[in-house]
């Protein structure tokens, strides 16, 4: 039996289980669909699934599942391009095919990930066909690409093609509100509808939300902190009233503030605020910068810990205003 945790497309799931339980994995397969519908990430799986030996495939506890996980399995071999024009090489094709003739290490066979596989020119798809024809019994293909019809028909007749589609909303959103932090089932659900089931892409929308919303919070903090009004500070961090995770967060967004009011020389910036780091270094000297960058470690762990958020905001204000002598 397999177990592939993977949220979306049960029907394919279901068939690339079978395949694996009666040890008929194709030695190439494709997997398609714009980008982050989870092709690279169903084909880690696969992979994991392909060197377990664990009655269920893939345990995810076994030495071989746990290499696979954390990506230095011996014999999972990742390439992935930028999916531009002639971005996956010929070399690198070629390079695939030398170490496809090196049996396994550990595993019972070598499974190569190619991600991006339409970046191949047809050159380089012609090269990789010569190993699809003829491959090592050892050997698995695993490509990803954003439609087949950027592949040579040549490289499909010799692969099994499986289509990735968005997932069905209330479980997209149920999974990204579960393992995403401060992504609410509700945004989640709305995001996934205007991404047709992307879970990718509604993931990085929410999160660019999350970013900007974050960064116009830290600015509106860094402004109070400078000003001499005590009633915008209290303000500015009130916003992280219910929002634990929202402290940490910030905690490390305006150490990079602070940092880069430190040593800021007109070079590149950590925190990317250049307004806000001319305007602290006018304001503050560079201890009390210092003080304030020391507090930023403070306040994240807390902000991890069980304090109460109430008396972490107090604790806020009132120790970045002693830092900066108010």
């Amino acid at each position: 039996m397999n177990k592939l945790d993977f949220v979306s497309n049960k029907k394919t799931v279901e068939q690339l289980g079978v395949m694996l339980d009666s040890n008929r994995f194709p030695h190439a397969l494709i997997l398609e669909g714009d980008d982050g519908l989870g092709k690279k990430t169903l084909a880690r799986l696969l992979a994991a699934a392909l060197v377990c030996r664990s009655e269920n495939r893939p345990c995810m506890s076994c030495p071989q599942c746990h290499k696979a996980a954390t990506g230095v399995h011996p014999d999972i071999i990742e390439h992935t391009a930028s999916g531009g024009r002639d971005s996956f090489k010929v070399a690198t094709v070629r390079e695939i095919i030398n170490d496809a003739f090196m049996r396994p290490n550990e595993a019972d066979c070598k499974v190569y990930i190619l991600g991006n596989a339409h970046g191949m020119s047809p050159s380089a798809q012609n090269a990789l066909l010569k190993i699809l024809e003829e491959p090592p019994e050892y050997a698995i293909f695993i490509l990803t690409v954003q439609a087949k019809s950027m592949m040579l028909q040549t490289v499909l007749s010799r692969s099994v093609v499986f289509s990735l589609e968005g997932a069905d909303v209330d479980e997209g959103a149920r999974y990204i509100a579960t393992h995403f932090d401060n992504i609410d089932r509700d945004d989640a659900a709305e995001a996934l509808s205007v991404f047709a089931g992307n879970i990718g892409k509604a993931v990085e929308s929410l999160q660019q939300e999350n970013e900007n919303a974050l960064a116009e919070l830290c600015s509106n903090l860094c402004r109070a902190l400078v000003s001499d009004n005590e009633y915008e500070l209290l303000t500015a961090c009130a916003a992280f009233k219910n929002d634990r995770q929202g402290i940490a967060d910030a905690s490390d967004f305006l150490k990079n503030i602070f940092r880069d009011a430190l040593v800021s020389n007109g070079g590149d910036l950590l925190s990317g605020r250049d307004d806000l780091v001319e305007l602290l270094r006018k304001k503050l000297t560079r201890k009390r910068l210092l003080n304030l960058v020391g507090l930023c470690d403070e306040y994240k762990r807390m902000a991890q810990s069980n304090c109460n958020n109430a008396l972490l905001i107090t604790n806020m204000c009132y120790s970045m205003r002693e830092a900066i002598g108010r």
